[in-house]
């Protein structure tokens, strides 16, 4: 069945993957980006999931001219590099406002059409960096694991209304992601975090390099998306990031931390 479908962030990387994909398969797309776009397969709307009145004017027009959203899929997100101590309150703000409160406006936006449709599904990008804190990208990490939370509660909460709630997990992938993060200026020039974050950078963008691509997660979502009881979350990842999971379960705290500073040479 032909469904209408919401992808934030669709004008590269994983949103244009995706969306491709599902208007392949005779879905309605349509892609939400801050810059202004075209598309012969996906039906772009310029907005910025920041701005909440922006978000209600471009959903209320969908629904206009459909009559109704059935999928959300919430992959709008930057990254941004340093140190915790050493981050600003704009890079702060500009982290947790784009992944974590873009994705609750989002939500919030749709979910009264959901509720009053009795059906629909949302599905939430969040991250291996949601399950374990990682070095150097640890608001980033703090986004995810604050989508993390919310959407377990938000499954819990409507899922009386026919809406199904989902995650994604994503280790890495080849994307533009790795490109168009922002690496924090004060980071680099402190003595004490500069060359550890140097380091540490030059095997996160070797890792994301060398990663999947996007492709492979646009076929996970496309799954849930048509899955009439899609999980809670999935793991999207190669062997090694999928065990890594698995393990941060059964060790203790300052174990994976010991982990973690190893790999990132941290």
């Amino acid at each position: 069945m032909q469904q209408i479908i919401i992808i934030t962030g669709a004008s590269s990387g994983f949103g244009k993957a995706t969306g491709e994909l599902l208007a392949s398969k005779g879905h309605t797309v349509y892609g939400l980006c801050r810059r202004e776009m075209q598309d012969t397969t996906i039906k772009y709307r310029q907005c910025d999931v920041r701005n909440r009145e922006q978000i209600a004017a471009v959903v209320a027009d969908i629904v206009k001219e459909q009559g109704r959203v059935d999928v959300l899929v919430n992959n709008a997100g930057m990254g941004i590099g340093g140190a915790l101590e050493l981050a600003t309150e704009e890079e702060i703000d500009l982290q947790m406002g784009t992944n974590f409160m873009g994705c609750v406006n989002m939500c919030q936006a749709v979910l009264p059409y959901m509720r009053k449709a009795r059906k629909g599904k949302i599905i939430n990008l969040s991250s291996i960096g949601g399950v374990m804190g990682l070095p150097y990208q640890g608001f980033y990490s703090a986004s995810k694991f604050a989508i993390e939370g919310f959407t377990e509660a938000l499954s819990a909460e409507v899922r009386g209304f026919g809406i199904k709630v989902s995650m994604v997990e994503p280790g890495d992938f080849a994307t533009g992601f790795t490109g168009s993060r922002k690496n924090s200026q004060a980071t680099m020039d402190d003595p004490d975090y500069g060359p550890i974050f140097r380091r540490s950078l030059d095997i996160i963008e070797k890792e994301e390099n060398g990663g999947l691509q996007p492709e492979v997660l646009a076929r996970r979502i496309a799954k849930m998306v048509e899955q009439k009881n899609p999980p809670l979350r999935k793991v999207v990842a190669n062997l090694e990031q999928k065990l890594s999971v698995v393990i941060k379960r059964v060790l203790t705290g300052n174990q994976m931390v010991g982990i973690l500073r190893g790999y990132y040479k941290s």
